[in-house]
C-alpha cells in the first residue's frame, strides 16, 4: 500500500464521519482497527508482489527497474508500519502514565 493510498484512506475515514461527534468510542476503535488491518494487509500484498516480481525477473520476464521500484515501495510500507507501531506504543505508554 503506497503512502498516497494510506493518506486517501485516512481522508475517507475522516470524511465518512469517523471523526464526528456522533460516533461512539467503540465505533472509532473498531474503525481504526479496520484501518490498521487494511494497511497491514496492503504491506503484506506488497511483499508478495516483490517476491512474485523477483521470480519473474529471474525468469527474464520483467526488468530490474520494476523489481527495484516494487522493492522500494514494500520497504517504505514496512517503515511506515514500523513508525505507526512505535507511535501507538508511545501513546499507550503515555496513557498508562496518566494519573486519575
Amino acid at each position: 500500500m503506497t503512502l498516497h493510498k494510506l493518506q486517501s484512506q485516512s481522508v475517507k475515514l475522516f470524511d465518512s464521519g469517523i471523526a464526528s461527534n456522533e460516533t461512539t468510542p467503540s465505533e472509532m476503535t473498531q474503525s481504526f482497527g479496520d484501518f490498521l488491518k487494511k494497511a497491514l494487509d496492503g504491506v503484506g500484498e506488497q511483499e508478495k508482489n516483490v517476491h512474485k516480481l523477483t521470480d519473474q525477473y529471474l525468469l527474464g520476464n520483467v526488468d530490474l527497474s520494476q523489481v527495484m521500484v516494487a522493492s522500494q515501495q514494500a520497504e517504505l510500507g514496512l517503515q511506515l508500519t514500523s513508525q505507526v507501531r512505535n507511535k501507538v506504543i508511545e501513546a499507550y505508554q503515555e496513557i498508562m502514565r496518566m494519573q486519575i
